[in-house]
């Protein structure tokens, strides 16, 4: 039997601990431990991105990391986009491009898009569909959600003008 250990981390900006098996994933921990259900589970083997969260603001698939592993880092779910008024514009264009359907997928793509804002506020289309390489879809094809991505760094850099 495995003793519990306690983690330190920042999740959504604020600090939060909480006790885990060590052999735990950080998606189990998330969704069972601290109810922040958004973050999708899906393969639950790293193929399809539904479980992506950001890990000191970069893309990770939460069914691959160990959440002991998070000790001392930040972690941002798809909740924690949804708290920041400048990261919702992505939610919003997803919806507004019908860039959703049955929403397994969605959560994973917008915390993938919201790094790659972060990291590159103009992408092009190649930018973008690299970047969202590791989220699959099965419902809606890419199209509509390179277009929300689109406009919403359209969006982003309209507001910083403004």
């Amino acid at each position: 039997m495995l003793s519990k250990t306690l983690v330190h981390a920042t999740l959504n900006g604020n600090p939060v601990a909480f006790s885990c098996d060590p052999r735990q994933s950080l998606l189990e921990v998330l969704r069972e431990g601290l109810g922040l259900t958004g973050t999708k589970i899906a393969c639950n083997s790293g193929n399809c991105g539904a479980c992506t969260v950001l890990l000191d603001g970069l893309p990770v698939n939460a069914c691959l990391v160990l959440a002991v592993e998070i000790e001392g880092q930040s972690v941002t779910t798809i909740e924690g986009i949804s708290s920041d008024s400048r990261r919702r514009i992505l939610q919003e264009k997803f919806v507004e491009h019908t860039a959703l359907q049955c929403g397994i997928c969605t959560p994973g793509f917008i915390v993938s898009a919201s790094a790659l804002l972060d990291h590159h506020p103009a992408p092009t289309e190649e930018q973008i569909r690299r970047w969202l390489a590791g989220n699959l879809c099965r419902c809606t094809g890419y199209v509509n959600i390179v277009r929300a991505v689109q406009d919403a760094a359209l969006s982003l850099s309209q507001d910083q003008i403004s």
